[in-house]
């Protein structure tokens, strides 16, 4: 009895040392287990970096691009229903860059910086837009030639192009309600302080072949970030904010969510407040210019903006890393994320919305295209409001 009791003491003293040892990584899977709870999910998406390892990405000392205050308008009756069933938190409209509205709810604010989700992914296609066109990526060269690592892999002789409009014909569950699925699985890489480099070199799988169908998979655009870094030899976050924050100017330092190597989340952890994301969908409103400075290639911006892969005719259109919508008029396309997050851009009536949600029911049926009707009514009551 003797020498049980000192083995299970010993034993209890080792799994102490664990649990000391892990603590962090155990707290952030326990954060990541209720991230989406129904009485924590507005909060959470507002104070990302307390759940995950983070790191800043500098904005410089440029001041904030402008956003004057215009007239106020009447938002549409339907706003109001919208705002509640889809749980929003944010909306800022602006037109011609003047501000023309700002609201926040469900006890949320201003300065808070919310988690962008994919909408991530359409920041990130506009610093490769940047690297491409000074010659450093070829888009019709494999990823594997910038990223080596990823020899061996799904990846291996994907081309850049096919990764940028999601044909990489790489097997990925997107399921995000879906505890085992992929994405899901990412996720909990990156809570427990993993690699996700690691994580998307050991994806062996491919659903079809490359530059084949459509494919909707977040892991393409780490592919991207991999690619970049490869080719440049330097940092996401350094190039972000050298090419993209600091030139484009704005009002609250951004952060991006890491896994445990210091590698950016780039397909989905960036965190900026409501205005912020409204400057970056301006920057792309006015072709990627700024103060007479070219920010994004003007090329890139159309070309990521208009179809570049051959999706469902009923559904949106996606081009590099951007959405989009149903018969759309030229000059209109979105950046979007999970659970309701927005940047909408309507170029020929001079409007940029951006919007934030905590919404736990975005994959409903008809959700998708209610969003993009309440996008465009709003652009209709601004055009009505300004005769």
């Amino acid at each position: 009895m003797r020498r049980f009791l000192k083995i299970l003491g010993v034993v209890t003293l080792i799994v102490a040392a664990l649990a000391v040892w892990k603590r962090e990584e155990i707290i952030r899977l326990q954060s990541v287990l209720t991230l989406f709870d129904a009485d924590r999910i507005t909060g959470n998406f507002s104070h990302m970096d307390a759940a995950f390892l983070s790191t800043p990405l500098p904005k410089g000392d440029r001041p904030a691009l402008p956003l004057p205050p215009g007239p106020a308008f009447d938002l549409p009756p339907e706003t109001e229903d919208w705002i509640t069933d889809r749980h929003v938190t944010a909306l800022v409209i602006l037109k011609d860059g003047a501000l023309r509205h700002e609201g926040y709810y469900l006890v949320t604010g201003a300065m808070d910086r919310r988690i962008s989700w994919s909408v991530a992914k359409s920041f990130l296609s506009a610093l490769l837009g940047t690297v491409v066109t000074e010659g450093a990526i070829d888009l019709d060269a494999p990823v594997d030639q910038y990223a080596p690592a990823l020899r061996g892999s799904a990846y291996e002789g994907v081309t850049v192009r096919q990764v940028a409009n999601m044909t990489s014909g790489v097997a990925f569950n997107e399921d995000y309600l879906d505890f085992w699925s992929d994405i899901n699985k990412m996720g909990r890489v990156l809570a427990l302080g993993g690699s996700m480099d690691s994580f998307a070199a050991g994806i062996k799988t491919r659903s079809g072949p490359p530059g084949g169908a459509w494919h909707y998979v977040s892991i393409d655009t780490h592919i991207l970030g991999m690619v970049i870094r490869g080719a440049t030899g330097r940092g996401i976050v350094d190039l972000m904010s050298e090419r993209i924050v600091k030139p484009l100017g704005l009002e609250v330092e951004p952060y991006y969510l890491t896994d445990g190597y210091g590698q950016p989340f780039v397909l989905g952890g960036l965190n900026l407040i409501t205005r912020d994301y409204a400057r970056m969908g301006e920057l792309f409103r006015r072709e990627g210019r700024i103060d007479g400075q070219q920010i994004v290639p003007q090329d890139w911006v159309d070309a990521s903006t208009r179809p570049q892969a051959d999706t469902p005719a009923d559904g949106m259109g996606y081009g590099y890393q951007w959405w989009i919508p149903p018969q759309a008029e030229p000059g209109e396309f979105m950046a979007q994320g999970i659970y309701g997050q927005f940047i909408y851009v309507n170029r020929r009536a001079g409007v940029t919305i951006a919007s934030n949600a905590a919404d736990r029911g975005f994959t409903a049926a008809g959700v998708e295209d209610q969003n993009v009707a309440m996008f465009r009514a709003l652009v209709r009551a601004l055009e009505a409001a300004d005769g």
